[in-house]
């Protein structure tokens, strides 16, 4: 079950709708609907025609209070999309409005989705709901990453105030196979507390999901470490899922992990070698 928000509809609203679909060799961006400011411009192909990556829009640059973001994202059968984000997330400071985004990822038989958002920053005092909810098919995949920082700390700035609600939801074939649920209020003691997040100010979180991890390949994942050597990680295995955690102070370095990571992942699980989005070098 996802979190239920109140939301005061007084900011933006807009949605995106995606459809991708495999025709021969080639994935096809073949549906695009959007409402309000946000969108893809087009498909690109840097891997050749077999995958599309696109980059998803959000003009305003940041969410604010009483703003809502709805993005669906359905793959047809055998079709492979990568989604990116040309920059850093914002969500700002809210006197009252919640903010909230819903993300549904829809992946048919046999088709592969790879959802790698640059970091999201959320300015203290922000009040930030985020549904996410991915749904594989039976032979799915998805190898996704969310990483999130908790105050603009290269001003000062700390978590102060505010308040973050998160749900993710991962089925495969109707199976759950992640299902988690966060609420952290600014200034909580969870913020410093070694149960929590250690007086971190990143996280991150990296989910591989819809095939089981060989041993060889979960020991070169566990070998890979950060370059923030203060940075607390650590990989779980789970039936057809491979979680990583990330805890540190440096988006760049829980980024370069996940990058590393992903560049082991993708060969095995989608049989392709990792090949960089362009838009994260601009």
């Amino acid at each position: 079950m996802l979190i239920e928000t109140p939301i005061v509809a007084s900011g933006w609203r807009a949605e995106l709708a995606l459809q991708f679909t495999r025709r021969g060799a080639a994935t096809l961006l073949t549906q695009r609907r959007h409402y309000g400011p946000l969108q893809v411009q087009k498909a690109l192909y840097p891997e050749g025609e077999a995958v599309c990556h696109a980059i998803l829009l959000h003009p305003p640059a940041g969410i604010a209070g009483g703003d809502e973001l709805d993005i669906h994202v359905t793959l047809e059968p055998h079709a492979h999309t990568l989604l990116t984000t040309p920059g850093a997330g914002k969500w700002y400071r809210s006197a009252a409005p919640w903010a909230r985004q819903t993300v549904n990822l829809d992946v048919a038989a046999g088709a592969l989705l790879e959802w790698l958002p640059q970091e999201t920053i959320f300015f203290d005092g922000c009040r930030a709901a985020m549904n996410n909810r991915i749904t594989l098919a039976a032979g799915a995949r998805y190898l996704g990453w969310e990483v999130w920082c908790l105050g603009r700390t290269a001003s000062g700035e700390r978590f102060d105030h505010g308040e973050l609600r998160v749900a993710t939801d991962i089925r495969l074939a109707d199976t759950p196979l992640w299902i988690e649920q966060g609420h952290l209020a600014g200034g909580s003691p969870w913020l410093n507390s070694p149960a929590g997040l250690a007086g971190r100010s990143v996280c991150g979180t990296l989910l591989a999901a819809g095939a089981d991890i060989a041993p060889k390949l979960l020991a070169a994942c566990r070998a890979l470490r950060p370059v923030e050597t203060a940075a607390l990680h650590g990989i779980t295995v789970l039936p057809r899922l491979l979680v990583a955690r990330y805890l540190g102070h440096s988006s760049e370095a829980a980024r370069t992990w996940f990058v590393d990571l992903w560049r082991l992942l993708r060969p095995a699980l989608i049989g392709r070698e990792a090949q960089l989005p362009r838009i994260w070098s601009t």
